[in-house]
């Protein structure tokens, strides 16, 4: 059901017109679920006039909501997490291009679509996670999960999570197919459990002790931190975490990103509102409150990510995040090929 974030019936000024124009709105579908967010919907109505509303849902069946809706969306804007579903977004060609200066200007070049399809709005990383009680010498790469060294220590989500086909995309990149088949078929040796469950459930197994390693994005452990999560927080102090490979490409990073569909009925205001999560208190708003990190540099971070990274940050890959979802379904096939359930 639509929720209308704030209804200021006033005249606005949108970036770039000149004079004064009616009230307007943008009608947003996101699979984001973050109750904070609602403070940034709220802030761009303030800022603008713009009416906010918004539907919220699982991103595929968003998806197939405006494919259903086709030229008579609503929607000016397709929110989501992860990069590769928001490839998917634009290979079902439910997204336009939207070039901006400003945009340009504070996205890095690898955090939006090459040619204006999508802008990423936050990132996190995915990292390795660790008993340190009974590991002595955690993986240092994504490579190393797949030593002999790390039989039955493993738990991770499954081979159809979007995370996992987004890592293994970035390593069908960086290695190639074969290297990356060898790969999973070595982490699916080094299973302790089948694939189950999210992020968290990951590490809720290392606090239980069914297994010592598991991959998880940062934003997962850093609740834990900041706040209640249960069967983890008070727990944490007995997990250590490796920003993996620091020494070659880079620690794998993901995003929530947005882009306008493809028949926006209020293409300037959408512009205006991807421009708005571009500034500084927005971007500061997404790490503050849901401990994701900007994808604009030099910002502030939440006190638990800070808790978290190493001493003088860590690097992180700068590979396109369109290659994630270009080697999606090569993932899906080497994950099938690997047994990775």
């Amino acid at each position: 059901m639509t929720r209308t974030v704030s209804a200021l019936l006033a005249t606005s000024v949108l970036a770039g017109a000149a004079g004064m124009a009616a009230a307007q709105e943008v009608n947003i579908y996101t699979s984001r679920h973050y109750d904070t967010d609602e403070r940034l919907y709220e802030g761009f109505t303030e800022e603008t006039g713009i009416t906010v509303n918004r539907i919220e849902g699982n991103a595929d069946e968003l998806m197939a909501r405006l494919q259903a809706e086709g030229d008579n969306s609503p929607a000016d804007i397709f929110m989501t997490v992860d990069a590769g579903r928001i490839y998917r977004a634009l290979d079902s060609g439910l997204l336009q291009s939207a070039p901006s200066d400003m945009l340009e200007a504070r996205i890095p070049a690898e955090m939006r679509h090459p040619d204006d399809y999508w802008y990423a709005f936050s990132q996190r990383a995915r990292v390795i996670y660790y008993d340190r009680n009974d590991v002595d010498n955690p993986p240092q790469t994504y490579l190393d999960l797949a030593n002999d060294d790390y039989e039955g220590m493993i738990c991770i989500r499954s081979s159809s999570n979007i995370y996992n086909l987004s890592l293994l995309g970035s390593i069908i990149h960086h290695h190639g197919e074969e290297a990356a088949l060898d790969w999973a078929t070595g982490v699916v040796e080094n299973f302790a459990r089948s694939p189950q469950g999210g992020d968290t459930d990951q590490l809720r197994g290392i606090v239980s002790g069914e297994c010592e390693i598991s991959i998880g994005n940062t934003y997962y452990f850093a609740r834990a931190l900041a706040s209640d999560v249960e069967g983890l927080t008070g727990s944490t102090d007995m997990i250590g975490i490796v920003f993996p490979n620091q020494d070659t490409t880079g620690t794998h990073v993901n995003v929530s990103a947005a882009g306008i569909t493809a028949h926006s009925p209020n293409r300037d205001a959408a512009l205006a509102f991807l421009e708005y999560l571009s500034g500084d208190s927005a971007q500061v708003y997404f790490s503050s409150q849901n401990n994701e990190f900007p994808v604009v540099e030099g910002l502030d971070i939440s006190d638990a990510l800070s808790e978290m990274i190493p001493e003088g940050g860590f690097v992180r890959d700068t590979i396109n995040l369109s290659i994630l979802g270009d080697n999606q379904a090569a993932a899906q096939r080497i994950f099938n090929e690997a047994g990775w359930d």
